[in-house]
This record gives structure tokens, sequence and C-alpha cells, in this order.
């Protein structure tokens, strides 16, 4: 399960990615806004993060005009790994050798083709483990207020 959430400048994007996780065949739950009507992206952000959190959905799409209020919001959250990516491949190495477990992107920086491309890159690249492994386990250290 996959959440999605945005605010009123991610609001178009976020509605053509939903189509397109439709076509795909994948399954998520949409946290909101639910129109471009202006909003805190912080609120949303958060609820879709949370979900993560608590292992309720298993990654998160976020977008706001930039992409960059969402990822701030989001990285607040224990255990949320957010990236900001306009490219293909930050979104392949952010999943590759980040684990990252939420995507923002912004409605008004990123068009919606090269959205879907983004989308699609980041849903189908696995962890690759390893020496990363250690790495996010140093972030995860962070987190807890320990030295990594």
């Amino acid at each position: 399960m996959i959440a999605v959430a945005s605010d009123h400048g991610g609001f178009l994007l976020k509605e053509e990615i939903k189509a397109f996780l439709d076509e795909a065949g994948y399954e998520y739950k949409d946290f909101g806004a639910y129109s471009k009507a202006s909003t805190d992206y912080a609120l949303w952000g958060y609820a879709a993060v949370s979900a993560v959190a608590r292992g309720e959905c298993e990654k998160a799409l976020l977008f706001c005009g930039t992409g960059v209020g969402m990822s701030l919001a989001a990285n607040k959250v224990k255990g949320i790994r957010c990236v900001v990516c306009s490219d293909c491949y930050s979104a392949k190495m952010s999943r590759a050798h980040n684990n990252a477990n939420a995507l923002a992107l912004g409605g008004r920086v990123v068009g919606v083709d090269l959205a879907k491309l983004i989308v699609q890159t980041w849903l189908e690249t696995g962890f690759e483990g390893g020496r990363h492994q250690r790495r996010v386990d140093q972030i995860a250290s962070i987190e807890e207020e320990k030295t990594p």
C-alpha cells in the first residue's frame, strides 16, 4: 500500500500520479488534500508518512509546489527517509542506496510524464542492502540522537 498526499501546489500532479498508479495496478490511500484550495503541506505530508512509520503503508508519494516542504516535514517523522527528486537517476539511487521510503515531487517543477517515470523508477527499484545498510543504520542512529 502506498500513501499519497499533497497540498494545493501538488494536487494536480497527485491526481495524475493516482491515475498512473491505478493503471499500473498499485494500491494506494489518499491522505489529502482533496482540492486545489490553499492548504498546509505539513499536515497532509505528516498524515501520509505517519502511516508509513506505523507500518500501515509501505511507501509514501508526496506532492507540493517544489517537493521541498513535504520532504522537510516528512523527514521529521522517525523512520522516514524522504527524498525530493526531479530526475530518474536520483530516484533510483535513493531506493538502491538509501532505502528511501518516501518520495516528494514538485507539481510546479516536474512535468507529468517525467513524474510518472520518476515514480515508476522509484517504485520498481529495490534496496541493495550490503554496505548501504550500515549507512541507513547510521541515519537511524542519528534519529535516536546517538553518535553513528
